[in-house]
């Protein structure tokens, strides 16, 4: 396996520049071991998923908070349509009486970016680092290519269904490990069904221009990270129901004072 340094930029970070290159020798080291580049990347994937499980669980379970409180959140907007100072002080309180933080499923969020973002362009670039044929079996012969450049090469002809297929399927399965977590998330509005439409077909066009690379690791990730939210959510919907049930039965104390009787008057004889 051979390897070279990413190619000259006009502008350079030397410390993301190290975190990228690092990120390509742990990628290599578990090529030399597997002796598949996609294979490296699939087990690479889920590594990162598992170190990120519990930064990944408290976003769900925010979303999770967050979907509860829909129906009460849509009751204050609409009773308070004209009056926007009385509805942020109606939701801070109610924020402050669920102990529920708005950016708090924004932060895992921030906090994985990086991470994310150092794959993808590692991922993005690998024929930059790496001299070596990289593929993943026989299933996606090149994962440097693009579809799109594939379909420069070859047109609407056999020889690009041939070709091309692999990577088709792998589009689509990028588009759809999109649109499934955005189907997990309960009392979604027409609004947000058409921002789903739009996103998928957003995603169609980003894998349309992805290296295979890319497409194989946001694959795994994403569905790796399905796995998670189903599973997450799942405990934590039986969670409630425990809690629900433990409400019901519940007995209800009354506390009931007893005062001491007073005595009667006598009868006057």
């Amino acid at each position: 396996m051979r390897s070279r340094a990413p190619c000259n930029e006009t502008w350079r970070f030397p410390v993301w520049e190290a975190i990228l290159q690092g990120t390509f020798d742990i990628i290599a080291w578990l090529q030399s071991w597997t002796v598949d580049w996609g294979l490296a990347i699939i087990i690479f994937t889920l590594i990162i998923r598992l170190i990120i499980f519990p930064i990944s669980r408290k976003q769900f379970k925010s979303n999770h908070a967050m979907q509860k409180m829909q129906p009460l959140m849509q009751e204050l907007q609409t009773k308070y349509a004209n009056d926007q100072q009385r509805l942020s002080e109606e939701m801070q309180k109610l924020y402050s009486e669920a102990h529920f933080n708005p950016l708090a499923g924004c932060l895992p969020m921030i906090i994985q970016m990086p991470i994310f973002l150092a794959v993808f362009q590692v991922l993005q670039n690998l024929n930059n680092y790496t001299t070596d044929h990289t593929s993943f079996y026989n299933i996606v012969p090149d994962l440097t290519v693009t579809p799109v450049s594939l379909y420069n090469q070859y047109g609407l002809t056999g020889d690009f269904v041939a070709n091309v297929f692999p990577y088709l399927v792998l589009v689509i399965l990028f588009s759809v490990s999109t649109l499934i977590p955005m189907l997990l998330q309960k009392n979604t509005n027409q609004q947000m069904k058409w921002m789903n439409i739009f996103m998928v077909a957003f995603m169609v066009y980003i894998g349309w221009i992805s290296p295979g690379g890319v497409l194989l690791y946001w694959v795994i990730s994403s569905g790796f990270g399905i796995a998670q939210q189903i599973i997450t959510q799942k405990m934590l919907d039986k969670k409630d129901e425990e809690l629900a049930a433990e409400v019901v039965a519940k007995p209800v104390k009354v506390n009931v004072e007893r005062r001491p009787a007073k005595p009667r008057p006598k009868k006057k004889k």
